[in-house]
């Protein structure tokens, strides 16, 4: 008889809805990057300030009523199997304009501490969905780090 190998189970995004529903993330901050379910610390002081203060700066830039900024909120993207929820993420459209989570961005933007490394492999999940342009808000190093016409890195799963 052969053994089988363990393996890793990878959930896609309906079986993780369909956990969040049962109340397995109460209480908790996770997101979904390849079928792996990631549960992120919680939010620092500056990573707080962090994000207000981009979302004010978004806000000035972008048309309300064009763009949607969507700060800490799902993008579906394309591989069935991700499902991040990037710190802020700038949509074409208004809220109405949607039946579901939105699956790409013109602009989505991390940052980061705890999550430095996490948030440098998501560029290539973003690049993969057509996001053209990602910001790391470095906040170890105190660096904006602008990834322009990201590139699918050859590692990424899907």
């Amino acid at each position: 008889m052969k053994l089988l190998e363990p393996r890793i189970k990878r959930w896609s995004r309906a079986e993780y809805y369909q956990m969040a529903e049962l109340g397995w993330f109460r209480g908790k901050r996770v997101f979904l990057l390849s079928g792996e379910i990631y549960e992120m610390a919680g939010q620092g002081y500056w990573h707080s300030v962090g994000i207000g203060k981009i979302n004010d700066v978004l806000a000035d830039i972008f048309p309300r009523g064009r763009f949607w900024i969507r700060p800490q909120m799902p993008l579906d993207l394309i591989d069935g199997s991700s499902d991040p929820e990037p710190d802020l993420a700038v949509v074409r459209g208004t809220p109405d304009d949607f039946l579901s989570h939105p699956s790409t961005a013109p602009l989505a933007v991390e940052v980061a501490d705890s999550s430095l490394s996490l948030d440098r492999k998501k560029a290539a999940y973003y690049a993969a969905t057509g996001v053209p342009e990602y910001w790391i808000v470095n906040l170890r190093d105190r660096v904006l780090e602008v990834y322009r016409q990201p590139e699918l890195d050859a590692g990424t799963p899907w």
